[in-house]
């Protein structure tokens, strides 16, 4: 009986250890959200309406293609990472091959982009060739950046990944404050900082693997120590030592997650791009302001959606129905609570507080402010159900209930309904959290999971969900 309370020792030490780099996590994107919120007031603020809308649509694009073209390779090589370190095994063919692929993926896009170069300057950036090199030069760099992120939450040094992230928001963030202060002028100055953020983060990548020879950190960040590794293929089971590393390895979990953040990058980041196609630049901008309404407060939410969902895992393992409800009833009461206190805000002074916060180039509806308020309100409800539902196993449940939300939501935003088109991308906004929110809650409370969605607390899949939620924060 010794050996088994030994073991169990080690588990629970491994688990607290595990949780306070989590923790940290937590943290660092929550700094990461707050620093990227000032990166759009700093550069509001010093750009006109048409410079700073351009700056917007850069922004929505460069997202959107970095999550559908970047990330699933992220999530994929953390999740392999993971699994060949539980089981003692090298990793140096998952990274080898991850590489291939993000090399691959990155000049594939750099080529059809370079191809089309004619009608994305003149259809998205209004013809400015510089905004063109800027994007076209983040998108790759963000394949080197998520190539690091895959590597560093898989080998669970979750400090650095969470250092990773706040360089890159805070470089990012340096270059509007520099055109504040005077060092610098300019849209061209602001815009660099998009490429600039994922090539200067990654100067933290060193110093993870000078530390990954350190047998201290060893034992405290990497699970798959080879003294122990009989033990370990007992309790989790063997990896082939060349497991075969491929997109289609874990597909289907890590589908159904990817759907979920694309869908995530469809509420938030289409609008503005729709309304550009149609208004031009400067409107782009002025909706853009609008959302962040929503974005600010689920940037600054995503810190307590990577402790929650792990939370909620445990208690489900553990037969805690109550507790499990519970908690997931006081985080809803909380987004209530504050979202009410929002809507306050946004009746007494909205026009005000947003020309305060992002200047005064625009000028605020107040029934607009409120419209994305209780949308905010319903959409963080959304995302709390979403991580019970996660917890529950209901990934692939889950997946479609967003991508067909935000299909709706796109849809909607194309008709034109409504005339207005920036009342169209808010009430499409509004209209998409509350059914959003609505089918995940029937899913949260009539749950029917899959034993290949459901994932134990500290496992490879439940590490993927939180570099999801992560890489969302950012």
């Amino acid at each position: 009986m010794a050996p088994e309370r030994g073991d169990t020792q080690e588990e629970r030490s491994e688990a607290r250890s595990y949780g306070q780099r989590a923790s940290l996590l937590s943290i660092g994107v929550a700094l990461t959200g707050l620093i990227t919120y000032l990166f759009f007031v700093i550069a509001s603020h010093e750009l006109s309406k048409e410079d700073y809308g351009e700056i917007a649509v850069l922004w929505s694009a460069v997202f959107i293609l970095v999550s559908t073209l970047q990330r699933p390779v992220e999530q994929l090589l953390s999740r392999s990472v993971s699994e060949h370190i539980a089981v003692g095994h090298p990793y140096s063919r998952p990274l080898r091959v991850a590489a291939t692929i993000q090399l691959g993926i990155s000049v594939v896009f750099v080529a059809v982009a370079v191809a089309l170069r004619g009608p994305i300057e003149d259809g998205l950036l209004n013809g400015n060739d510089f905004l063109f090199w800027i994007g076209v030069s983040a998108v790759a760099a963000y394949g080197a950046s998520y190539f690091a992120r895959g590597f560093l939450a898989g080998s669970h040094r979750l400090t650095t990944y969470a250092t990773l992230i706040i360089c890159e928001s805070v470089s990012r963030t340096a270059f509007p404050l520099a055109v504040a202060v005077g060092i610098a002028s300019g849209q061209d100055a602001v815009a660099l900082g998009i490429v600039a953020a994922p090539t200067l983060s990654l100067i933290v990548v060193p110093f993870a693997f000078l530390r990954r020879r350190s047998p201290a950190e060893h034992d405290a960040n990497v699970r798959g120590d080879p003294s122990e590794g009989s033990a370990r293929d007992v309790r989790q089971g063997e990896l082939p030592a060349e497991a075969e590393f491929t997109l289609a390895h874990g597909g289907g979990f890590a589908a159904a997650v990817f759907l979920i953040m694309l869908s995530e990058q469809a509420f938030l980041n289409a609008g503005p791009l729709l309304v550009q196609g149609t208004a031009g630049a400067a409107a782009a901008g002025f909706i853009f302001n609008i959302l962040m309404i929503a974005r600010a407060p689920l940037q600054l939410f995503q810190a307590v959606s990577t402790s929650l969902l792990p939370h909620l895992t445990r208690l489900r393992a553990e037969g805690a129905d109550d507790d499990f409800r519970a908690s997931v009833t006081v985080t809803i009461r909380a987004i209530a609570a504050f979202a009410g206190v929002a809507a306050l805000a946004m009746t007494i002074a909205g026009p005000e507080l947003m020309q305060i916060a992002f200047g005064d180039n625009f000028t605020y509806e107040r029934v607009d402010l409120l419209i994305v308020t209780v949308g905010m309100g319903l959409y963080l409800a959304a995302a709390t159900l979403n991580q019970a539902a996660l917890a529950q196993g209901q990934v692939r449940r889950a997946a479609a209930c967003w991508i067909g939300c935000a299909a709706v939501f796109v849809a909607w935003c194309l008709i034109p309904i409504v005339d207005d088109e920036f009342r169209r991308v808010e009430v499409g906004f509004l209209g998409g959290a509350t059914i959003l929110c609505a089918v995940l809650y029937a899913i949260y409370r009539r749950p029917r999971p899959r034993s290949e969605d459901t994932f134990e607390p500290g496992s490879a899949e439940e590490l993927e969900l939180r570099l999801a939620a992560a890489d969302e924060g950012t």
